[in-house]
């Protein structure tokens, strides 16, 4: 198991239609290091930094979760999620099977 897990995903918006959970150290790294070079700012390299920190050091690993949701929230990609998918849900009328 990842001992680098956060203690609660975080979801960003990635493109349009897509959204990306990201749960450990390691996504939050390959999500910022992916990130468009022309909209880094301070934020991006404030989180940046603080997981890098976690990775080599000894540092919170709630502080890079929440260095990530800053930038996250910053770039406005933070999703906010209180309500399940709709394919984590199941509609009765229709049934959950497959049509082969």
């Amino acid at each position: 198991m990842n001992d680098r897990m956060f203690d609660s995903p975080v979801y960003v918006k990635d493109g349009s239609t897509l959204v990306r959970e990201i749960a450990c150290l390691e996504d939050a790294l390959d999500f910022l290091e992916d990130w468009p070079a022309n909209r880094r700012n301070l934020v991006y390299e404030t989180a940046l930094r603080a997981c890098r920190r976690v990775y080599e050091a000894d540092y919170p690993l709630s502080a890079a979760r929440d260095a990530f949701k800053g930038f996250a929230k910053s770039a406005h990609i933070l999703k906010d999620v209180d309500a399940p998918f709709p394919w984590m849900t199941m509609d009765k009328a229709k049934g959950g099977g497959v049509i082969a």
